[in-house]
């Protein structure tokens, strides 16, 4: 460690000497000194690192002003220092660290605009670092579906099952509320589509980070239901090869590659070629794995040139054909063949820097723009289309030793153009100011206040508050524990895309006319502890919908409406983490109670049942993995997943699903450079098509012929590959 920090520290002798200030961080543990303690800077880049001798203390020459440092060893719980250093002066500081039997790593957030560590952040953020990552990426290289799907609170939902279309509910909500964003870009579309999260190879992901609950402070009106945001791997001098298949028919072939060509500058290349061989498995002619070709490249560029000043650039392509319907030679009910398929090439470019403006102040800039065309098929019928997003923003952070300040403003814009409908096109624009503010006033309180105000071109102005707060235990029994508190509202722009168009296209959809905007409240509180090497915790949370969007028959077409009543969603989360050693257990239990208007009742003022549970959502999930690793060569992985009762709609074959389990093996081992590993899914062979057909006797109104996939359509799967690092 103290190699790496030395090596990514800046030439700061080349700055003029009364700009620097000297910084001696004194460590100790139980009133002892602390030895081989890392000390390295949030706020500069390149980081500015130091690590403790055996008086436990550790000096750094820094720029003058606000500066925020890490604090972090093995054994110990990482602390977060911040102070105002003045040019020419010597600091001399005295931390006391909490000792804990297991790391669990001082990773850095980066989705709430500050620079805290995940322990001192208000907001409540789940974080899936690197070695999560990894253990996932051996399972679906192609995708990061399955990684998001067990994440407690997440639920990868199928929306198109004969595509493979998803996307992610989190905590009950409907998957059009989450926003899905890169370096916290979104290059994947304001609202991403079914197959966003298909197109994702986790290989040059650095870390993930999710925020759930009403987001819209802080990434406007896509954010309702929360955040997903992916941060990339930065660049390191090293190339990985990664070649994988399935026993269902995939394979995935994935290279990534880091440099840097100087202490300043770094870029990284992904590039992948993903496909998958069509498949039914019940034998009835219609397609229960999509087949499907997808390439897959994305460069970054990486730029340091001074401290506190730094660029990302980001580029990629994604190309892919899915097929789905029935097979060819075979029809569907109604004696004829039914044929599905989907093209998509999405292009983006995008780019993330910051620059001192002062001791204390810093500028950043975010800008992206995201261009996907579409070619549909739905039986008979096509329909071609494309979407445009535009991002842009712009910020000024003031930073003191207690007290962050941020403002600014953002342009966002969307557009879309249909080739074969008409009725639907629209261009969206929302200009929006923005402000944070994080105050730290006692070791033991932090909070964090958020607003943010869009003009809509459609639906006028949109304004969203946000408030979290933290409370830490100190002393002997009171240390490990904190609470964390926060509400926020915000507003959603409605669009004809919902999980009922993305299987039956908008030809079929009455052109909506006077759709309002959806309004939703939440709020969560978090109870939790980490004292060596276990991690407890526990949350309550709710949320409430208003004007939500109710698709309704319309004869043989579908129609667009906002709901009279809210849609309620309240529920709880359990989690607990044992580390021991080389041995890992994690247990999680969520319970989701959601509820909405009934679509098919014409006056919610009418007598009788006028709401409905949400469907496929269920009201209780459990969730075991089990893991062990020996000195980074070897890893056995263990999960069980128990998913139940779910309500269901349209469905002429049962009005509820039944519970089922998962389970699954995972095993590594390293040889050399190489690192093979196999994996099996679904070990006991769960899937819908044992319980019920897919396919309906007859379409039901837009001419959708599937039901709903509440269960997994694959079976089980064996995969097995090699991750080559040359």
């Amino acid at each position: 460690m103290a190699l790496a920090v030395a090596l990514s520290a800046p030439p700061l002798g080349a700055q003029a000497a009364d700009s620097l200030a000297t910084l001696t961080v004194r460590v100790v543990v139980e009133g002892e000194p602390a030895p081989g303690v890392t000390a390295r800077t949030l706020d500069l880049a390149p980081v500015v690192g130091a690590v403790t001798d055996e008086r436990g203390a550790a000096t750094l020459r820094l720029p003058a002003g606000a500066r925020t440092l890490l604090l972090s060893r093995l054994g110990l719980h990482p602390d977060t220092l911040r102070l105002v250093l003045r040019a020419g002066q010597d600091t001399a500081v005295t931390r006391t660290l909490v000792e804990r039997g297991e790391e669990l790593a001082g990773v850095v957030v980066t989705a709430t605009r500050g620079s805290r560590t995940v322990e001192d952040e208000p907001t409540r953020v789940e974080v899936l670092a690197q070695e999560e990552l990894e253990e996932k990426l051996y399972m679906t290289p192609g995708d990061i579906a399955m990684l998001l799907s067990e994440t407690t609170g997440l639920r990868v939902q199928n929306t198109s099952p004969s595509l493979g279309g998803a996307n992610v509910r989190i905590q009950g909500l409907r998957g059009r509320y989450t926003q899905l964003l890169s370096d916290g870009l979104p290059l994947y579309g304001g609202q991403t589509g079914s197959l966003g999260l298909l197109q994702i190879p986790p290989l040059d992901l650095g870390q993930v980070e999710v925020i759930r609950g009403v987001a819209s402070a802080l990434y406007g009106s896509a954010a309702l239901g929360g955040v997903v945001n992916l941060v990339s791997r930065r660049a390191v001098e090293t190339t990985e090869v990664l070649v994988n298949g399935t026993s269902r028919g995939g394979g995935d072939l994935a290279f990534w590659h880091g440099d840097q060509p100087s202490a300043r500058l770094g870029y990284t290349v992904l590039a992948g070629a993903h496909g998958h061989r069509r498949r039914d498995l019940d034998d009835d002619g219609w397609t229960d794995m999509p087949g499907f070709e997808r390439v897959v490249v994305r460069p970054r560029l990486f730029w340091d040139p001074a401290p506190g000043r730094s660029l990302l650039v980001t580029g990629g392509a994604t190309l892919e054909d899915r097929r789905g319907g029935t097979l060819p030679g075979a029809v569907a009910p109604d004696g004829a063949p039914f044929r599905e398929a989907t093209g998509s090439d999405r292009y983006d470019l995008g780019a993330v820097g910051r620059a001192l403006l002062g001791e204390r102040t810093t500028a950043g800039l975010r800008v992206s723009a995201t261009a996907q065309a579409h070619r549909h098929r739905f039986g008979e019928r096509r329909e071609r289309d494309r979407h445009a997003t535009l991002f842009g923003e712009a910020s000024v952070t003031r930073a003191g030793a207690r007290q962050t300040a941020v403002a600014g403003v953002a342009l966002q814009q969307e557009r879309y153009r249909a080739r074969d409908v008409r009725g639907f096109d629209y261009t969206f624009t929302a200009p929006a100011l923005f402000a944070q503010y994080d105050a730290t006033p006692a070791a033991w309180l932090s909070a964090s206040a958020s607003g943010r105000v869009d003009e809509h071109s459609e639906y006028g102005t949109l304004a969203s508050p946000r408030l979290a707060i933290l409370l830490r235990g100190s002393g002997a029994r009171l240390a490990g524990w904190s609470v964390r508190a926060s509400a926020g509202g915000g507003s959603f722009a409605p669009t004809p895309f919902v999980e009922e168009t993305e299987v039956t296209g908008l030809a079929p959809l009455v052109v909506p006319r006077g759709l309002r905007a959806e309004r939703a409240r939440s709020g969560s509180v978090d109870l939790s502890r980490v004292r060596g090497g276990t991690e407890l915790r526990a949350s309550l949370f709710g949320s409430r919908v208003r004007r939500a969007l109710l698709v309704r028959e319309a004869g043989d077409s579908l129609a667009l409406t906002n709901a009279t009543l809210p849609t309620r969603t309240g529920g709880a989360e359990l989690l607990t983490r044992v580390a021991l050693d080389a041995f890992t257990l994690t247990a999680t239990y969520t319970y989701v109670r959601s509820t909405e208007q009934d679509p098919n009742v014409a006056d919610p003022r009418a007598a009788g049942r006028v709401r409905r549970p949400v469907p496929l959502t269920p009201r209780h999930s459990v969730g075991a993995v089990a893991s062990w690793e020996r000195e980074g060569r070897s890893r056995l992985g263990l999960e069980l997943y128990y998913t139940g009762r779910q309500p269901l709609a349209e469905n002429p074959y049962r009005a509820e699903s039944p519970s089922y389990v998962l389970f699954g093996v995972l095993v590594e081992q390293r040889v050399g450079r190489a690192r093979l590993f196999a994996n099996v899914e679904n070990v006991f062979d769960v899937r819908l098509t044992r319980e019920h057909p897919l396919v309906r006797p007859t379409p039901i109104a837009g001419g959708r012929w599937t039901t709903d996939a509440w269960a997994p359509l694959d079976g089980r799967v064996a995969n097995a590959g090699v991750r080559w690092e040359l």
